[in-house]
């Protein structure tokens, strides 16, 4: 398989103007990718955003480049990332466009794909739209141009596939929730969500105005919804990111329940309920203290390389159905193709009615590892500091420090010169002392 000149591990991404992320580029893109889409069925395409500003902007070149291929394009306006999975699938269309930069500040954006079956589109797929990018851009007939049409009920539709994955026995009458959208893609969503299913909701985070998404709010930014949670004495917090599908949560004591922790409990669930079909999925970041409390309950665990796409094709290659990171994506096939985080969030309410217990006891029996991650500058053109002799000797010196009681992860940067130096150990001292070590021996030989 060819290396990808345009797709990054979720996408493409970058800044407003400059690199791809341009008018120009993105007709070409849609064009390309309608050439390739063309003739395996509906010749239906569906585009859905997030709330930025250059969103309208992006979503009329790709839809000039698909009508210029013969596509046909259903506008959904901002959905987030996860619904556009699902009504991809559910209005047969032969792929769903998502233009969105997930958690990134306003002035990024980027373009993602879903197949016909709500899951992220194939390597070889993405080859080939690569491929189209360099054919020069012909446009079909004018009997043949796409049409564009806006589908009004998508969020309705949404808010019932959502509402459609809670057990119909249950409520959440009588819990106040706060629930932070980021001002992003959820705003209309989220809180009607709960709402509909009986809970009291405070929402922050749902007045986006183009240029304040995630901007001290959502997932990448707790304060607000610890802050809310014990403001108003609420029962727990949902903090999302800006395209819907990340989510991190806040205890009625104010403590942040992570990815990991949101993972355990869903695990722990399913297991109970005996829904859980195998193993877990976690990545090279996922806690020690995960691997650990799983372990204990008799569940299997592996690891794959970071981002939602390595845990996805881990979980269809052993055919298990839970995992994510610790970030705050979280996968259940058991319920949708892709990270969720509002159905993520349902389904530790769920957990908690069945035991009748609060996030805060639910998210005890796992432990977490203190870790500390260190960012290494290098020379774009040094050799690989990951596999010089003196690296790899720190490396091993800190592992038989730790023993079975802590890990070391050296791993580069994706979008960067940098190499993360990752350490966990049982106790912080230790996690800080062979991470700076580790990080010390780095930069001298980057340097």
């Amino acid at each position: 398989m060819g290396s990808r000149k345009y797709f990054g591990t979720d996408g493409i991404r970058g800044k407003v103007g400059e690199t791809a992320i341009n008018p120009e580029f993105v007709t070409k893109l849609g064009w390309a990718a309608g050439k390739v889409l063309a003739g395996q069925g509906t010749n239906k395409v569906l585009i859905g955003k997030d709330t930025r500003i250059s969103g309208y902007m992006l979503e009329s070149a790709l839809e000039a480049g698909l009508s210029a291929a013969g596509i046909n394009i259903g506008l959904l306006g901002p959905m987030p990332t996860p619904a556009i999975a699902y009504l991809t699938k559910t209005f047969r269309s032969e792929a769903g466009i998502v233009i969105s930069a997930s958690h990134n500040p306003y002035y990024d954006n980027g373009i993602k794909f879903f197949s016909a079956d709500g899951f992220k589109l194939d390597d070889d797929i993405e080859l080939a739209i690569e491929r189209q990018m360099e054919m020069p851009m012909v446009c079909v007939a004018s009997d043949k141009l796409g049409k564009a049409y806006r589908i009004d009920d998508a969020a309705g539709r949404y808010i019932e596939f959502c509402k459609g994955t809670f057990p119909s026995d249950l409520s959440l009458k009588g819990m106040k929730i706060v629930v932070d959208c980021a001002h992003g893609a959820t705003y209309h969503i989220a809180p009607n969500v709960l709402s509909e299913l009986g809970a009291e909701v405070i929402e922050i985070g749902t007045k986006p105005n183009g240029l304040n998404i995630n901007e001290k709010v959502g997932a990448t930014s707790m304060k607000a919804a610890r802050d809310a949670v014990l403001e108003h004495q609420a029962d727990m917090g949902f903090a999302l990111d800006g395209d819907g599908d990340r989510i991190m949560m806040v205890d009625h004591l104010g403590n942040v329940i992570d990815g990991d922790q949101i993972i355990y409990i869903i695990a722990r669930d399913a297991l109970k309920s005996g829904r859980l079909n195998g193993g877990v999925v976690g990545t090279q970041m996922s806690n020690l203290g995960l691997e650990l409390a799983l372990n204990k309950l008799g569940i299997a665990f592996v690891r794959s390389k970071v981002g939602d796409r390595y845990v996805m094709e881990k979980l269809q290659e052993r055919g298990w159905a839970i995992g994510g990171e610790n970030s705050g994506h979280v996968l259940n096939l058991n319920v949708a193709s892709t990270g969720d985080g509002i159905v993520a969030g349902l389904q530790v309410l769920t957990a908690m009615l069945r035991a009748d217990m609060s996030l805060h006891e639910l998210s005890k029996g796992l432990d977490m590892f203190p870790q500390t991650l260190i960012n290494v500058r290098f020379a774009d053109s040094a050799d690989d500091p990951l596999k010089h002799v003196d690296v790899e000797a720190a490396v091993k010196t800190a592992e038989g420090a730790l023993g079975k009681e802590g890990r070391v992860l050296l791993r580069k940067s994706g979008t960067e010169p940098l190499i993360r130096v990752m350490v966990e150990a049982h106790q912080e001292s230790l996690s800080i002392q062979w991470s700076e070590h580790i990080a010390e021996v780095v930069r001298k030989v980057a340097s």
